[in-house]
């Protein structure tokens, strides 16, 4: 019997393709998307940033570069001239000796403070003491003969003139007597004739002796040579106690010895510098300044200085001398300036920096130099940063000093300028970013 459950297989011809002898083929799967992606996740994620860095790329080169850019301000402002120089007396004084003679003492050392009239350098003395001491004996002698001749000669002289007025009255008596009795005829003529002439020898007798006295009084001559004869031995006195003094040679005015060039035992001959001394009370700077600048200084003027040594110690100094001519081989200026109160760490030769104050402008509306085109031109400008561009804008400029302009034409506080070396073209397209360094201008003190 036939089983009613058996299947009669299809012939092989009957059958689908690659099942021959064997079951029919299941259906095809359908694709499964999610996992494609999840295999291919990081490839999509790279791809996905890299599209949108060169988006954002793009927008930035479409927005322009990112600049820094300065703000322009307003406030006081102070235009100085910058320089160094060094610290140097008004007028340096170099001692030497007047004589030659030996050194026995040097009492002082350089560098150290002495007062006015101070012993710096002592000679040796004895020989000139000596020539002193002989000095004071004439001149003791001389005033020995000028007392003599008021003592002695004078009244000697009264005297003689008194005896020969004597004289002279007994000889005209006698003859006249001698006439009457010729009268008479007791005498003869001859007897008038000597006595005329005893008269005349008795008249000059007294003439002479009434000038010696005359000599002798305080306004005759004799009188006249005693006190010239006093003079000269005081001349000569005070020449040898000068030649004496000599020999200690004094600070002729308090300061500091900034130089000494002798010893003990040296030599020294009249005319050689021996010590240099830097008197007290006269400091001054004196500085170099470049000739661009020589139009701004004017006598008077305020500076604030400081020395290298001592940065943070400032004082203040006056412009008190410009020099009328200029170095041609440096092309600089020579000024000085005063310095009222010298601090006490000042020293001689101190280098020292100097802001001399040339303009000030209150309230002044500023920009970094550093941004300006053409500065030094007639047509000066900025690049000005406007809605995202950048905008050429001519500017009129005033003062300038330390990195800083004085805009007096051209911009307002507030705008925002470029660096003259950002890498940027008038009406290019920009990013700005605002200077967090921005020099600040120098305000008054």
């Amino acid at each position: 019997m036939t089983d009613p459950q058996a299947v009669t297989p299809a012939p092989p011809s009957l059958l689908p393709a690659g099942t021959a002898n064997g079951p029919p083929a299941s259906p095809p799967a359908p694709i499964n998307h999610w996992a494609a992606l999840r295999a291919h996740r990081w490839a999509l994620l790279a791809g996905l940033v890299i599209l949108l860095l060169a988006g954002w790329g793009t927008w930035r080169w479409w927005r322009g570069p990112l600049l820094v850019a300065e703000t322009v301000q307003r406030r006081d402002f102070v235009q100085t001239v910058v320089a160094s120089g060094h610290v140097e007396a008004p007028h340096r004084i170099d001692i030497g000796a007047q004589i030659t003679g030996t050194v026995v003492a040097v009492p002082v050392r350089e560098g150290q403070a002495v007062s006015a009239g101070q012993v710096l350098i002592e000679l040796a003395s004895a020989e000139l003491r000596a020539t002193a001491l002989q000095a004071t004996l004439a001149v003791q002698q001389a005033q020995g003969k000028l007392r003599q001749m008021n003592e002695v000669q004078a009244p000697v002289a009264e005297q003689a003139v008194l005896q020969a007025q004597a004289g002279l009255d007994n000889a005209r008596a006698t003859q006249q007597r001698n006439q009457a009795l010729v009268a008479q005829g007791f005498l003869s003529e001859a007897a008038l004739g000597d006595g005329r002439k005893a008269v005349d020898q008795a008249d000059a007798q007294l003439r002479t002796t009434q000038r010696q006295l005359a000599t002798a009084l305080p306004s005759g001559s004799d009188y006249a040579l005693g006190q010239a004869g006093v003079a000269a031995a005081q001349a000569t006195l005070q020449a040898a106690q000068a030649r004496t003094g000599y020999t200690l040679i004094r600070a002729p005015v308090a300061g500091s010895l900034i130089g000494r060039a002798v010893e003990v035992g040296d030599v020294v001959q009249a005319g050689k510098v021996l010590m240099t001394l830097s008197p007290q009370g006269g400091t001054q700077l004196v500085v170099e300044i470049d000739e661009k600048n020589l139009h701004l200084l004017r006598l008077g003027q305020q500076a604030v200085v400081s020395s290298d040594a001592y940065a943070t110690e400032r004082f203040a100094a006056v412009l008190a001398y410009i020099n009328p001519g200029v170095n041609a081989a440096t092309g600089a200026v020579e000024v000085k300036l005063d310095v009222p109160h010298p601090p006490a760490t000042l020293r001689q030769d101190m280098t020292v920096s100097i802001d001399i104050e040339v303009a000030r402008r209150p309230q002044a509306l500023l920009v970094s130099s550093g941004a300006v085109h053409d500065a030094t031109t007639t047509a000066p400008w900025v690049l000005l940063v406007q809605q995202g561009r950048a905008v050429r804008r001519s500017v009129r400029l005033g003062l300038a000093s330390a990195g800083i302009s004085e805009v007096l034409a051209g911009l307002q506080a507030g705008d925002a300028v470029l660096p003259a070396q950002a890498a940027v073209a008038a009406g290019d397209r920009l990013r700005r970013v605002d200077a967090a360094n921005t020099p600040t201008p120098k305000t008054a003190p």
